[in-house]
């Protein structure tokens, strides 16, 4: 109903003001008003005229509804407030929700906004370096559902994981598990305690000595040589920096004592490290289109391609033996490093050529979904995107916020390299699925968000989720005590339908297609699950409060069918955030 109510009776307004206003360009905006007396939509036109009739509102609005069209499907329309228009569409044609609904299935709810339009979300990207934590679900379940969502609404969407698979973490994942794999070989190495701590590493390591055997095995002396060695009085601070240093230094000589051979460890470590993380996320309802790997930038002199353009340009300088990009000149607040004095390309380097690569396959639109954490960084890849001569706005970056994770009202502490971590797969085998998902979107991603475990495990109604579920099962209950055949309730008359619970449902389910609309637009699954938590709510109170087998068959066929219609709106809007719909529960 939401769209075709809108462009129904936005018609009828367009032709009263063709008679009041003919010469006006002022827009008509319908809104729903938050209270039901106060009709099905509202309009502030009137109140627009205003200034540019010289009139009072209210009787501008009058003017324009003595100038509305009669039509079968508007009961009345009045005037509220200040020269609120109010709208109240017949209750028969509220009714029809049911059978567009149940005649549109799983389709139900999707739209044409995005039609004819490109867009590539990049979310999660984690660096392949450890387990996929807890921090790193909420950008899963917020792009993929995202992704989903601008689908239903019409955009062509291509999903992708941008894999950091070049730089030092890389380096320092490769030593931590050559120095697991030359301690399982009894070589008295001492493990760095900046290095990676995870069981995975061993478990790396495990896998290279299999493959391997002791292909990859060196002398302790040749490991630990030239490293830097403390003098016993060193500040914290001196004391961190000279553990980064040792770890410079083991870089190093791997890379000395390997050889070509370290590009066979890479691979299968990185190979190992990818399948992991594909499975835990496959398994979390998360895929995407591509997998793109930052070394290829390199591999295929994309990066040099990419600075070569700006220098061309005239947007990079030297200076201290450093190549800098001159990013001021692009509203951002200072000029950025993009190759260092050693030789060495910065992250940003390859950034810039990612979105460089980006705009070129043609994308309307490029979302990257980063952490908040990332927020500085948002203005220079727009500064290098319009010194590259692209759109900037073309770029949006959503940022999702920290997740503190909660058991029995006591936080769990993470840390990455140290091994003290929750990761996404523990978190999901223990709450589920649909739980983790669902609660990843149930709050705006800007905002920090609170994860109670034992809410999420809860079988409860202040279980959202939960919640949610359980009323699609009910409707499954109900229908199974009917026993008939669901594909007839289609063309039954909806008449009978009188009643305030069943005219808030009536309205509810009329609002989906809007609020899947919205949700694309404002970038924003919280509001799809805001909704079914509200939808969910009404027919709940409608179930305790009436009986859909009556004893009038008329009774029964129309509200198992608004209740069939209830069940599909249910499952569509779930299955766009990811969390499936039980039968039974």
């Amino acid at each position: 109903m939401s769209t075709d109510a809108r462009n129904l009776l936005a018609g009828l307004l367009h032709q009263a003001l063709a008679q009041v206003a003919p010469a006006s360009r002022a827009t008509i905006t319908l809104d729903r008003p938050k209270q039901a007396q106060h009709g099905d939509f509202a309009c502030n036109i009137a109140m627009q005229l205003a200034k540019e009739l010289r009139g009072n509102p209210r009787a501008i609005a009058q003017q324009i509804l003595d100038a509305l069209p009669a039509s079968p499907d508007l009961e009345k329309a009045e005037i509220a407030g200040a020269g609120f228009i109010n709208l109240f569409l017949t209750r028969a044609y509220k009714q029809r929700v049911i059978a567009r609904v149940l005649a549109a299935g799983e389709c139900y709810g999707q739209g044409k906004s995005g039609a004819g339009r490109k867009i590539q979300i990049e979310f999660v990207s984690a660096n392949p370096t450890g387990p996929l934590h807890v921090g790193h679900g909420r950008g899963a379940a917020y792009g993929a559902s995202l992704a989903a969502i601008l689908a239903a609404a019409g955009y062509d969407v291509d999903r992708e994981f941008y894999v950091n698979d070049a730089g030092r973490q890389m380096d320092i994942l490769l030593v931590s598990v050559w120095m697991r794999y030359l301690e399982a070989a009894g070589i008295g190495v001492e493990f760095p305690p900046n290095g990676y701590q995870g069981d995975y590493v061993r478990q790396r390591a495990e896998e290279l000595r299999a493959q391997q055997g002791g292909a990859f095995e060196r002398d302790a002396a040749s490991v630990l040589a030239g490293l830097p060695q403390a003098r016993g009085d060193e500040t914290p601070e001196q004391a961190e920096a000279l553990q980064e240093a040792r770890m410079d230094a083991l870089i190093a000589n791997m890379k000395s004592l390997l050889g070509d051979a370290l590009r066979g460890v890479f691979d299968q470590v990185l190979a190992r490290q990818l399948a992991e993380c594909r499975d835990v996320l496959e398994r979390f309802g998360v895929t995407f289109e591509r997998w793109y790997s930052e070394q290829s930038l390199y591999s295929d002199g994309k990066v040099a391609a990419t600075l070569e353009r700006l220098r061309a340009a005239g947007h990079l300088y030297e200076k201290d033996g450093a190549t800098w990009f001159r990013s001021t000149a692009f509203g951002d607040d200072k000029d950025r490093v993009v190759r260092r004095d050693n030789g060495l390309y910065t992250y940003f380097a390859s950034d810039i050529a990612y979105h460089a690569d980006k705009l070129e396959r043609g994308y309307d639109c490029i979302i990257d979904v980063w952490g908040a954490d990332h927020h500085g960084y948002i203005p220079r890849v727009k500064a290098a995107i319009t010194a590259l001569g692209g759109d900037a706005a073309k770029l949006v970056v959503p940022l999702i916020q920290l997740v503190a994770l909660f058991r029995g009202g006591e936080p769990v502490r993470m840390g990455k390299r140290s091994g003290n971590y929750v990761t996404l797969e523990e978190l999901y085998g223990d709450v589920g699925v649909d739980a983790a998902r669902f609660f990843y979107v149930l709050r705006k991603s800007d905002q920090h968000f609170d994860f109670d475990l034992d809410l999420a495990k809860s079988q409860s109604n202040d279980n959202p989720v939960y919640y949610i579920q359980y009323a699609h099962a009910r409707v499954c209950s109900v229908l199974a005590q009917w026993g008939g055949d669901a594909t007839t309730l289609a063309a039954a008359d909806t008449a009978p339908l009188v009643s305030e619970h069943e005219t808030a449902l009536l309205r509810r389910l009329a609002e989906y297609p809007e609020i899947v609309e919205g949700a694309a637009r404002d970038l924003a699954p919280h509001s799809i699950a805001f909704y079914l938590k509200e939808l969910a709510s009404e027919f709940h109170s409608y179930y305790n409060a009436e009986r859909f087998i009556a004893g009038d068959a008329a009774l029964t066929q129309a509200r198992l069918a608004l209740a069939l219609a209830v069940r599909q709106v249910l499952k569509n809007g779930l299955a766009l955030l990811g969390v499936g719909a039980p039968e039974k529960m």
